[in-house]
């Protein structure tokens, strides 16, 4: 057994202690207390208690933050250079450090050594969260277990979440992954495991390693001071290299096998059915068998390397048992849904511990709703004093100003005086459901998380607004990683208006918009009044462009903050009587120049008069003057977009000489900021390439659309009968067709039928047959195992949608533009 005794101690700390912890210097006061790290400064806004840490990043400085966040209330921070006029932050501390990343390392190192229950750490290249989070459900029904939140394994994840141990809890668990040689040392002294456990080993993140012996050699450098490794010596690369290793060889090897009856926990697959697996297992001289609820390989192992953890950690077969039949998939993702009565909705039903209720909050917070709602189940883990645990929820609800709360479970009914006044309470899900009314939510952003005993899924099925199975996936990492993309190639502040037109590109405005004014882009753009004005009723208060204003619309956009794009005279005189009218002085206003596109847009000729009609006109103010390449991104048209430039630049030039005041400046689309970094000017219009779409030569751009589907029936055709309209499918041989319920009123394209597109189904391309029909598909999976349900990919990381459009004759601003709003969007985040 691997358990051992430890005496529980409060983990306090505070400024003076931070100091000494980093060899900092202090600034200020050394008896702040800190109860919470924290390196984004979005967050500190509700976290009690907290000390800012401030980052230097590629894109972001932390520094630029500090005065906001002492005017919310932080008072203690971590910097490597003291702010100008440090004297006027009255009763602040800072830390003044030479890498603030090494200093949030550092404490949480120190929190680990104060620590004193067993702690677990979970490394390899794939499977690691799942086995993490599956190890943590089983321990947790019998013990209070602090886990990383999600995938929280990098030098700065790993940190934070190391950081949240403490005498409450008597498991730490752990993730750890790295991207290169020399990582995995720095996050040993941090997590510094008990136990250690290696999933396997692949090609992952293999860039920077030069083969898989070098990968899992720096992988087992976190369990350099560890008592026991668990593995799978199946693995031959792992297990060469434990034995190879004269420190690792030496611990205790707790190896599990399919192959090898001698290994430490013998494993025996019996074949899969009604959706189970049982693994017969040998751990000394004890056999059981356990039942879990997945067929596929991966989940085999990793529900195999669970058992194997619990059967050495000595947690009896009962709760072994039940626990491995409970497993779930792990939802790697919070998902964003439209709910009923303009609600959004946020799913996250997996975990249930408060670690990640307070990182699911954390989301909840950053989606700019009016209202915010809070769905939460009881916790299901023992060992922690009920009322401390609940009373630390409602605290974590009252600091981050969530509007109502609704608890089920019996606890949290036993616990609802913790609660504020409006809090609501449900026995069980039935209870809530029974006594649910569709009017009582409306235009709130809606957390639902639970444990899966509670079945939460029945609640959003409750609140979702469409139940249509073609769904388009949003990753909002992906774009969040594409934005990043461009601002490397960006110099320091030049700014950013995100293109966010036609629907977000397909995507959907509001929460697209919502996750660009939380990654600080600053400005947005939208073609027509109304785009902007469903932005302004979704919360979202960055500056707004319409860039195509309908001659009725000024005062519509007057009355929303909306700023017009004006290209012509009739279109300024019409703007100017307005804003007139209103009485508006210093209106903002963006003035288009046509260089040689010949779409809107003031010409060359034009310039003269234009300056005379807004020389002194009070009522509006030039916000920036702007202009559009024709093509960018063709080199044999290189020319032409130095004139176009030369055109643009001369007239703003002359447009400046009478306003007397700055304006900004931009040309540059996505393709632009690519090939003319010179012309970046004041402000640069990423647009398709924030969503991962079209071809970009040095961009490291990721897909954010996954257009998916599913089977609705599955049927076998005799030879020489026709699938579809008009009979224009017929084959010789039988066939059995999937029918999927997917067609041309989603926007799958007319063209991709007859065996021209194809969906990914059962992990490979299946071609289309028949006609496309207005709401669903044929395809052709004849010698396939497919049922109903099954999940069809139309576009995404299996079928690009380049590769899509090249099949169309189109190009992906179509296919995007071209889903309707039925089909529904799922916003998620890793």
């Amino acid at each position: 057994m691997l358990q051992q005794g430890f005496k529980k101690r409060r983990l306090n700390i505070r400024t003076g202690d931070i100091a000494s912890i980093t060899g900092g210097r202090l600034y200020g006061s050394a008896d702040i207390p800190v109860r919470d790290l924290v390196t984004d400064s979005r967050m500190a806004g509700f976290a009690g208690d907290a000390a800012f840490i401030a980052i230097r990043g590629n894109n972001h400085d932390g520094h630029n933050f500090i005065g906001s966040l002492f005017l919310h209330g932080v008072r203690a921070f971590i910097v490597s250079a003291l702010p100008t006029r440090a004297d006027e932050f009255q009763g602040a501390a800072f830390v003044i450090v030479d890498d603030t990343i090494k200093a949030l390392q550092l404490i949480a190192a120190f929190r680990r050594k104060e620590f004193r229950a067993p702690v677990i750490a979970v490394t390899g290249s794939a499977g690691k969260t799942i086995v993490k989070e599956w190890l943590a459900e089983v321990l947790g029904r019998t013990a209070a277990v602090i886990r990383s939140p999600k995938s929280y394994n990098s030098q700065t994840g790993v940190p934070l979440s190391v950081w949240k141990l403490d005498d409450r809890f008597s498991y730490g668990i752990f993730e750890a992954g790295i991207s290169k040689p020399g990582e995995m040392e720095k996050l040993q002294k941090i997590i510094d495991p008990d136990i250690g456990i290696i999933t396997n080993i692949g090609d992952a993140h293999s860039e920077n390693f030069p083969d898989l012996r070098t990968k899992a050699r720096e992988k087992l450098k976190l369990f350099s001071n560890a008592s026991a490794i668990v593995f799978c010596s199946d693995h031959t690369v792992i297990r060469d290299e434990i034995f190879a290793d004269e420190n690792l060889r030496k611990k205790r090897l707790i190896d599990w096998s399919l192959k090898n009856p001698d290994a430490a926990v013998s494993i025996r697959i019996r074949k899969p059915r009604n959706g189970f697996t049982r693994l017969e297992t040998r751990y000394g001289n004890v056999a059981e068998e356990f039942e879990i609820p997945f067929m596929d390989r991966a989940s085999v192992e990793n529900a195999a390397t669970v058992a194997a953890v619990c059967l050495a950690l000595g947690i009896s077969t009962p709760v072994i048992r039940e626990g491995l039949a409970g497993l779930i998939s792990v939802a790697m993702r919070m998902e964003l849904k439209s709910g009923i009565n303009g609600c959004n909705l946020i799913e996250d039903y997996y975990n249930s511990d408060p670690g990640s209720l307070s990182m699911a909050v954390e989301y909840l917070k950053l989606q700019n709703s009016r209202k915010t709602a809070l769905i939460l189940s009881d916790f299901i883990q023992s060992g922690r004093n009920e009322k401390e645990l609940y009373g630390e929820v409602a605290g974590l609800v009252t600091r981050s100003g969530i509007d109502r709360f609704i608890g089920i479970g019996p606890a949290l009914m036993r616990n609802k005086p913790l609660f504020g006044e409006g809090s609501s309470f449900y026995p069980t899900t039935e209870d809530f459901i029974r006594s649910f009314g569709t009017s009582g939510m409306r235009d709130e952003t809606v957390l639902i998380k639970g444990a899966r005993v509670f079945e939460f899924e029945r609640i959003g099925k409750l609140l979702e607004y469409q139940v249509h199975t073609t769904i388009l996936e949003v990753n909002l990492d992906a774009i969040a990683h594409n934005l990043n993309e461009f601002r490397r190639y960006l110099n320091p502040g030049t700014r950013i208006m995100a293109m966010v037109k036609a629907f977000a590109y397909g995507a959907g405005p509001a929460e697209i918009a919502s996750f660009l004014e939380y990654h600080r882009v600053n400005y947005l753009a939208v073609a027509y009044a109304d785009e902007g004005i469903e932005l302004r009723n979704s919360g979202i208060g960055l500056p707004v462009m319409v860039m195509n204003p309908d001659p009725s619309s000024d005062d519509l956009m007057i009355q929303n903050n909306l700023e017009p794009e004006i290209y012509s005279f009739s279109s300024l005189t019409r703007f100017i009587a307005t804003a007139s009218r209103y009485g508006l002085l210093y209106y903002p206003v963006h003035i288009k120049i046509d260089s040689g596109m010949h779409r809107l847009g003031f010409m060359p000729g034009d310039i003269d008069s234009l300056c005379r009609m807004i020389k002194d006109r009070d009522c509006i103010r030039i916000a920036s003057v702007f202009s559009h390449l024709a093509s960018s991104e063709n080199p044999l048209y290189d020319e032409f977009t130095g004139r176009q430039v030369k055109t643009f630049t001369e007239a703003a030039g002359r447009i400046g000489e009478v306003t007397n005041y700055p304006f900004l400046r931009h040309i540059l689309n996505t393709s632009g900021i690519l090939r003319f970094p010179q012309y970046q000017f004041d402000m640069v219009r990423p647009g398709i390439g924030i969503y991962g779409a079209g071809k970009f030569e040095g961009l490291d751009l990721r897909p954010a659309g996954t257009f998916k589907t599913r089977v609705s029936q599955v049927k076998r055709i005799p030879g020489g009968e026709p699938v579809g309209y008009g009979c224009a499918d017929v084959s010789d041989s039988d066939r059995t067709i999937a029918i999927l319920s997917a067609g041309y009123a989603d926007g799958l394209n007319r063209k991709l039928g007859n065996g021209i597109g194809q969906v990914f189904l059962d992990g490979r391309k299946i071609p289309l047959v028949g006609n496309i029909c207005m709401d669903m598909c044929m395809a052709d999976v004849t010698g396939l195992d497919i049922s109903e349900g099954d999940e069809a990919e139309i576009f995404g990381p299996n079928i690009p949608i380049d590769e899509l459009a090249e099949h169309c004759g189109t190009i992906p601003y179509e296919i995007l533009t071209s889903i309707p709003g039925r089909v529904k969007r799922i916003f998620f985040r890793e």
